[in-house]
C-alpha cells in the first residue's frame, strides 16, 4: 500500500493519497498509510462499510469520488471532521479487490473542489491493481507454505505441486517493484525448500549461490529449457546458460538435474 500511494502522487501531482485494508475480523476498512499528509486526523480511521466515500467504494465494489467533499450529497458524513481537518476536498476512493472480495482502499485526493481527470482516475485504479497484484502474490506463498507443512506435504504429487510453485514464485519475484514485498516473496520461497524435507536442507547462500542461479534452478526443476527459462526470467538464453553453468560448478554437479 505504500508503494502505491507513492506511485500514485508521483505519476498524478496529488498532493495527498491514502488508503488501508479491510480488517476481516471487524468488518471495516482501517486507514493505515498516509503520505502527503498534514495532519494525523485520519491514521487509523475505521470506515464502515457503505459510510463516506471509502465506505461507499467498499460497499459498490468499484472506483468513487466525489469534487468537494464536505457538500457532497452522494456520501454519508460521518467523517467530515478528519477529513476537514486534512482540508481534503476532492477525493477518488478506489477498492482494491482479490478474487471478488474488497480487501482495502486506495485514495487520492486535492486540497481544491475540482473534478479529477481521467488520468488521475486511471492512476488510482492502476496504483489499486498494483496492491491486488501484491495481495494475491502474499496469499500465494501463505497458502503454499501452509500446504507444504501438512503432514503429507513429503508425498510425490504434493512436493511436485510445491516445486511447480516454487519455481513460478521465483520467476514472479523479480518483477515485483516493492522491495519488501519481494524479499518476504524470497524468503517464502526459501522456506518452501525448507518445508517438504524431513531432513535439513543448505540454504543456497551457504552453498554460494546467488539468487539469479537460484532462479534458474527452479526454471529447470519444471523442466524448462534454457530458452523458456530466459522468457520466464526476463533475461537472455546466454545468460541463463552461464547462470546454470556456475551454479552447477558450485554445487559439484555435472548435469542440469543433479544440480537441481
Amino acid at each position: 500500500m505504500r508503494g502505491a500511494l507513492v506511485r500514485l502522487r508521483h505519476a498524478t501531482g496529488l498532493p495527498v493519497a491514502f488508503g488501508g485494508l479491510v480488517e476481516s475480523e471487524h468488518r471495516h476498512l482501517r486507514i493505515s498509510e498516509l503520505n502527503g499528509n498534514l495532519t494525523t486526523a485520519l491514521q487509523a480511521l475505521a470506515v464502515s462499510s457503505g459510510n463516506g466515500l471509502g465506505g461507499k467504494a467498499v460497499a459498490l465494489a468499484r472506483p468513487c469520488a466525489v469534487t468537494d467533499y464536505s457538500s457532497s450529497r452522494q456520501i454519508s458524513h460521518e467523517y467530515d471532521a478528519a477529513v476537514a481537518a486534512e482540508r481534503i476536498q476532492s477525493v477518488v476512493a478506489v477498492p482494491v479487490v482479490v478474487r471478488r472480495r474488497v480487501r482495502g482502499v486506495l485514495y487520492g485526493a486535492l486540497r481544491t473542489a475540482q473534478p479529477l481527470g481521467d488520468r488521475t482516475l486511471t492512476a488510482a485504479v492502476d496504483a489499486a491493481r498494483d496492491v491486488e497484484h501484491a495481495l494475491v502474490v502474499r496469499d500465494e506463498a501463505r497458502s503454499l507454505l501452509a500446504a507444504s507443512a501438512a503432514p503429507d506435504a513429503a508425498s510425490g504429487a504434493a512436493w511436485e505441486e510445491v516445486r511447480e510453485a516454487h519455481g513460478a514464485l521465483r520467476a514472479l519475484a523479480p518483477r515485483i517493484e516493492d522491495a519488501g514485498l519481494r524479499s518476504e516473496l524470497l524468503e517464502a520461497c526459501g522456506r518452501l525448500a525448507q518445508a517438504v524435507s524431513a531432513e535439513p536442507v543448505a540454504r543456497a547462500g551457504e552453498l554460494g549461490l546467488t539468487p539469479r542461479e537460484v532462479d534458474v534452478l527452479a526454471c529447470v526443476a519444471l523442466g524448462a529449457t534454457n530458452a523458456v527459462a530466459a522468457e520466464r526470467l526476463g533475461l537472455r538464453p546466454e545468460t541463463v546458460k552461464g547462470y546454470l553453468r556456475s551454479a552447477m560448478r558450485k554445487l559439484g554437479a555435472h548435469t542440469r538435474m543433479e544440480a537441481v
